[in-house]
């Protein structure tokens, strides 16, 4: 089971960790394997010297210079997946500790602060393994094909300046537009569930990410072109009534994007899209 904390609540703890954390001393970091796809996975637990600000990348980069286990058994590099390393990609996203984040942002200060303490890394359980930590998030961003997440335009010459919007509008959708796509919201919902059988993606859950997309979308002057299209979209198997409201996607968020506002305010335009299909037959 993934676990949870309020922001506030793991702040508070991060920043206690962070003052009682020692320089210099060794952790183990214990990493959940696999060679490739629909290969058997084990653990593999390393020690690593931490240094002030030391993130879990850094971790990482440490053990693959040496790939040795706690034991003395010399193994291969782990693999991982990564690329802003401030929290802006979205592509480290990993289970650390049992609560799926952005592994960049995670720092060894807060998560294991004493001497001895050990860290456990494991791939998203939600996304088929490439390797090691490394997963296929291909399905992810089909979904957000499926609700058309982009602004149709008709060429790339100047049309001249665009519809005009109000602070308020550009304030909502500003946020909505920080989601990266690292599949955290998918991780911790129970509705959205390992799929391998790419037929059947269509149909099964879409997840938060793409619901939240289509809100964004749908609310961009020109974007909304598409408004129809996207509802029909969430309307269908797998849309927004198949939403099981555990609002684990928002608490997960690293962007701290409202999930659960994009879901209702969805959830309201299928319901009006209904009533428009049925009375226009």
């Amino acid at each position: 089971m993934i676990q949870t904390l309020t922001s506030t609540s793991s702040a508070a703890l991060a920043a206690s960790n962070r003052r009682i954390a020692k320089q210099g001393r060794t952790v183990q970091v214990s990493i959940k394997r696999c060679d490739g796809p629909n290969k058997p996975s084990r653990w593999e637990t390393f020690k690593v010297t931490t240094e002030r600000g030391m993130n879990v990348i850094s971790a990482l980069m440490q053990i693959a210079a040496n790939p040795t286990t706690i034991d003395g058994k010399q193994t291969t590099p782990p693999v991982w997946d990564s690329g802003c390393l401030e929290e802006v990609c979205g592509s480290c996203t990993m289970v650390i500790n049992g609560k799926v984040r952005q592994s960049c942002s995670c720092l060894l200060d807060d998560y294991v602060p004493n001497e001895g303490d050990t860290l456990t890394l494991e791939p998203m359980s939600k996304f088929p393994v490439i390797r090691d930590l490394w997963v296929d998030r291909e399905r992810l961003f089909h979904n957000l094909k499926r609700v058309k997440a982009w602004v149709p335009i008709d060429g790339t010459y100047s049309l001249g300046a665009g519809p005009r919007e109000t602070p308020a509008k550009q304030e909502t959708r500003y946020k909505l537009s920080e989601c990266m796509s690292c599949g955290c919201c998918l991780e911790a919902c129970p509705q959205f569930n390992v799929e391998e059988d790419k037929a059947q993606w269509d149909t099964s859950f879409i997840g938060a990410h793409a619901i939240s997309q289509a809100r964004l979308f749908n609310e961009h002057e020109t974007g909304k072109q598409l408004k129809d299209e996207r509802i029909d979209v969430l309307m269908g198997p797998g849309g927004v009534n198949d939403c099981g409201n555990a609002q684990n996607c928002v608490k997960v968020c690293p962007k701290h994007i409202p999930l659960t506002e994009s879901i209702a305010a969805i959830g309201r335009a299928v319901t009006i899209r209904s009533f428009v299909k049925f009375f226009k037959g």
